[in-house]
């Protein structure tokens, strides 16, 4: 992949919270097999990050990527909460 491709897909406000969706997914795998209050914070921390780039999509809500991404967070969501 070119550095122009990565400058492109760093510019999708969907790409972008889609990539905080995972982020989040990883910071929850890492609260649950590394269960600290630290994990717990950065798991929480990386959640709401992916919340806020979800709610800045909001006029593309309707869109199929969203929906799953928003569903993948609700997932991450429920996870952490089986945790605490």
């Amino acid at each position: 992949m070119s550095q122009q491709d990565s400058s492109l897909q760093a510019q999708n406000p969907i790409s972008s919270a889609q990539n905080s969706v995972e982020n989040a997914h990883n910071a929850v795998s890492h609260a649950l097999s590394h269960p600290t209050a630290q994990t717990e914070v950065e798991a929480l921390n990386a959640i709401e990050q992916a919340n806020n780039a979800l709610v800045q999509l909001n006029d593309q809500s309707d869109r199929p990527e969203v929906q799953q991404a928003n569903e993948a967070l609700d997932e991450e969501v429920n996870r952490l909460n089986n945790l605490q």
